[in-house]
């Protein structure tokens, strides 16, 4: 029962107003080196990024440091009521915690979950298959190793031929001009329809995944997510928001770049303002249908605090065919 109550108070909601919060924040001296001039730093080789991201979830492998986001079914409603058959995308899915209440919750959903890592990955299946003794959940959720920033989706989710076809007149398609660096080659999850790819997909969940791509590589990996999608397809977003407790916790030290900081086992973490938001998926061609900050008061019982997280609320449509 406890479990539920809390996934209820992470609901979408507004405990406080961000901008009271804003104001508070920028007038506290203590808080004025997260507003000055950002420390020049190099940008991270992936293999050092997939590396820290590898190492933490190893040392999270019992599960037991996450919860199941069963408030993304609330936040989303769209997920529980989406044709069957539809394929959702769910991108750095970790241990499930995002992909296993929508596979419970939605008979019909097809998940595709991609991470970095191989090993989060096997962990995950292994979660999802002990989770439940429904056998049908297991045959729904499919893995695949890619890093979205680096290498982009494999062309067996959307082959060339269905993002032409998805592309709406698009000048460009960032997917068309990458090495085969052996991701793209085969289709491990042939579909009925679709005899080269399984035809792309309906949904994208991005929850607590953009913040940890560098800056310069988001604008691409958002492209990424509407190359795949069909038109008229949707992007379910959520990260970290701006004076979020979280970011005012870390120290100068560890400032690597604008609203951009480093935890001790080098995993990076940015907190996204609904303008940068905004500006990122529009750019990328999609409409936007709700963008909000989500702003929670969570009280620690046992040290008597009463804690303000802010996150970014989003959704974003690809245009249907002829819209654009």
């Amino acid at each position: 029962m406890s479990g539920e109550v809390e996934a209820e108070a992470e609901y979408f909601c507004k405990d406080f107003e961000w901008e009271d919060l804003r104001s508070e924040v920028e007038a506290n001296p203590c808080f004025s080196y997260h507003f000055q001039s950002a420390p020049s730093s190099s940008s991270p080789s992936p293999q050092s990024d997939v590396q820290a991201w590898k190492q933490f979830h190893l040392r999270h492998s019992s599960g037991k440091f996450f919860k199941e986001r069963r408030y993304l079914l609330k936040e989303f409603p769209e997920l529980l009521s989406c044709p069957p058959n539809s394929k959702l995308l769910e991108i750095g899915c970790g241990n499930a915690s995002t992909a296993l209440p929508i596979l419970r919750a939605n008979k019909d959903v097809i998940v595709y979950a991609c991470d970095c890592s191989d090993e989060t990955l096997e962990r995950a299946k292994e979660i999802v298959s002990g989770a439940t003794t429904v056998a049908s959940i297991h045959h729904r959720f499919r893995t695949f190793c890619c890093d979205l920033s680096t290498n982009g989706f494999p062309y067996w989710l959307a082959c060339n031929s269905c993002r032409d076809q998805f592309s709406q007149k698009q000048s460009q398609c960032l997917s068309g001009v990458r090495e085969n660096n052996g991701l793209h080659s085969t289709n491990p999850y042939p579909s009925e329809e679709f005899g080269c790819c399984v035809g792309g997909v309906d949904f994208v969940t991005l929850v607590f995944t953009l913040s940890a791509v560098p800056p310069e590589r988001m604008p691409k990996s958002i492209k990424e997510c509407f190359v795949v999608l069909k038109p008229g397809g949707m992007v379910f977003f959520r990260d970290y928001g701006l004076y979020d407790m979280t970011m005012l916790r870390f120290e100068p030290d560890k400032r690597v770049g604008f609203r951009e900081y480093m935890r001790s086992d080098g995993t990076r973490s940015y907190f996204f303002c609904l303008d940068t938001v905004r500006s990122l998926f529009l750019g990328a061609g999609f409409t936007e249908l709700e963008l909000d900050y989500c702003c929670v008061k969570s009280v620690n019982r046992q040290k008597g605090k009463c804690m303000r997280r802010v996150w970014v609320h989003g959704k974003f449509q690809k245009p249907a065919l002829g819209c654009q």
